[in-house]
C-alpha cells in the first residue's frame, strides 16, 4: 500500500485534536487563579469551540474515499500509529496534560507548544495526502497558525 491519508481522515483526526483542545483549557480554566487568566482560558475554549464547528464543516464536504489494502485493517493500523505520535489525537488526552499543569503561565505555553506540534501534524499529513486534499490541509494549517498567533499574544498578556 502506497499509504495514502483522506481528507477525511485527517479532519477526523483534527477534529479529535479541537475537543482535547477545550477539554485541555476547561481544565486549567478550573486551576487558573487571577481573572485575566480566567478570562483568557474561557476564551480559548471558545475558541476550541469555534475550531470545533470549523472542522465538522469541512468534514461535511470531504468524500470518502477506499483505500487500496494488502490486508484488512492495514491502513487503519497505519492510521493509529501516526496519529499516535500526537499527543492530542487520542481522546482524553487533554484533560490528563491540563491535570498535570503548575502555573497559568506553564498552561498557555504548553497551548502554544500543542498549535506548532498541530500544524508540523498538519503539514506532516500533506506528505501522506493526495493531491485534490492538499488544499483541505492548506486551510487547516492557515486556521491553526491563526490560532498560534491570538495564543501568542494571549502569553505576553499573561506574563504582564
Amino acid at each position: 500500500m502506497g499509504v495514502k491519508f483522506t481528507g477525511r481522515d485527517i479532519i477526523e483526526m483534527g477534529l479529535q485534536i479541537e475537543k482535547n483542545g477545550k477539554a485541555y483549557y476547561e481544565e486549567v480554566l478550573k486551576c487558573a487563579k487571577s481573572q485575566k487568566a480566567k478570562d483568557i482560558f474561557r476564551h480559548l475554549g471558545d475558541e476550541e469551540n469555534g475550531h470545533i464547528h470549523f472542522f465538522q464543516k469541512l468534514l461535511g464536504k470531504a468524500e470518502q474515499e477506499e483505500i487500496a489494502e494488502s490486508y484488512p485493517g492495514e491502513y487503519h493500523d497505519y492510521m493509529e500509529q501516526l496519529s499516535a505520535l500526537h499527543v492530542f489525537t487520542k481522546e482524553g488526552k487533554g484533560k490528563e496534560v491540563a491535570c498535570k499543569i503548575k502555573t497559568e503561565q506553564e498552561a498557555l505555553q504548553t497551548a502554544v507548544l500543542f498549535e506548532k506540534d498541530s500544524i508540523l501534524f498538519y503539514y506532516e499529513m500533506k506528505n501522506f495526502s493526495g493531491e485534490k486534499d492538499k488544499k483541505l490541509i492548506d486551510e487547516i494549517i492557515k486556521e491553526e497558525q491563526s490560532h498560534l498567533t491570538k495564543l501568542t499574544v494571549l502569553a505576553k498578556t499573561l506574563e504582564k
